[in-house]
């Protein structure tokens, strides 16, 4: 019922080619006064991986096998999330206009945004498919195991809107929360098995990964691109639940507060 819902809705005035275009232009308006342009999209999470490579491999001796495929696909899921949650939290506020003056809908903003935020990692995941395939010493390759990410990538989606959807609505009310989400992201990256292995992560917070949806999701797409197996289906259900869980508060908050958000901003 959800899909045929949201087919019909799509299908509505052009809405698919519509968020496309805006996705597009906010994906090269985010790069257009750097030099480098485009190419920060590719630089920034290999810069990530060289420092936390050079801290936790090289320092730190960490003897998780593939580590730098480890850290690339964890980080690249990781930074989506960030980018998406983070960077949505004044959305109502910084494109006030498109609602204001535009028979668009304020969901649309949203989705427009994670496209966007989805060309780039688009692009960081195929340099990944690329590094472990042709350049990792302990790379078992590519499996059809690999198209397990697609479901794993939609859940991320379904996540990163829902959240997105809550925290720039308590905006409207609270603006305290974009420094509070600030904190918690950087205390939730240390609770999710980025930087270390999965039996590390669970022998230190058991049943962990059934409570951080974002781990959840992390040891999935490690499962399914790195080892060559089908996801913890169990873990990938909770997750699913989560996420569609969180998306359906936010489609309520956004009811309820959004028609007041160009009072209040």
């Amino acid at each position: 019922m959800i899909l045929k819902v949201a087919n019909e809705w799509l299908r509505g005035s052009n809405k698919m080619e519509r968020l496309w275009l805006l996705a597009k232009i906010e994906f090269k308006l985010r790069y257009y006064e750097n030099k480098l342009g485009l190419f920060w999209a590719l630089l920034k999470p290999i810069m990530d991986i060289c420092i936390y490579y050079i801290v936790f491999k090289i320092i730190l001796k960490s003897d998780i096998p593939a580590f730098a495929s480890f850290l690339f696909i964890g980080l690249i899921l990781w930074n989506f999330f960030v980018e998406s949650t983070s960077g949505t939290i004044q959305i109502l506020s910084v494109k006030k206009y498109l609602y204001e003056y535009s028979n668009m809908n304020k969901i649309e903003i949203y989705l427009s945004t994670l496209i966007s935020n989805s060309i780039g990692l688009f692009f960081n995941f195929l340099m990944f498919c690329m590094f472990y395939a042709f350049l990792e010493k302990e790379s078992i390759g590519l499996s059809i195991h690999n198209l397990w990410i697609i479901p794993l990538y939609i859940n991320l989606f379904i996540l990163s809107l829902g959240v997105s959807l809550i925290l720039s609505n308590i905006y409207i009310i609270a603006k305290d929360i974009s420094q509070i989400w600030a904190v918690f992201i950087s205390f939730l990256f240390f609770l999710s098995p980025i930087l270390y292995n999965l039996k590390t992560f669970k022998e230190a917070l058991p049943s962990f990964d059934y409570v951080n949806p974002v781990a959840g999701i992390i040891i999935n797409a490690r499962h399914v691109m790195m080892e060559g197996k089908n996801p913890d289906f169990a873990l990938m259900a909770w997750d699913f639940g989560y996420a569609i869980f969180l998306l359906l508060l936010g489609i309520s908050i956004l009811n309820k507060l959004g028609s007041k958000a160009s009072e209040k901003l």
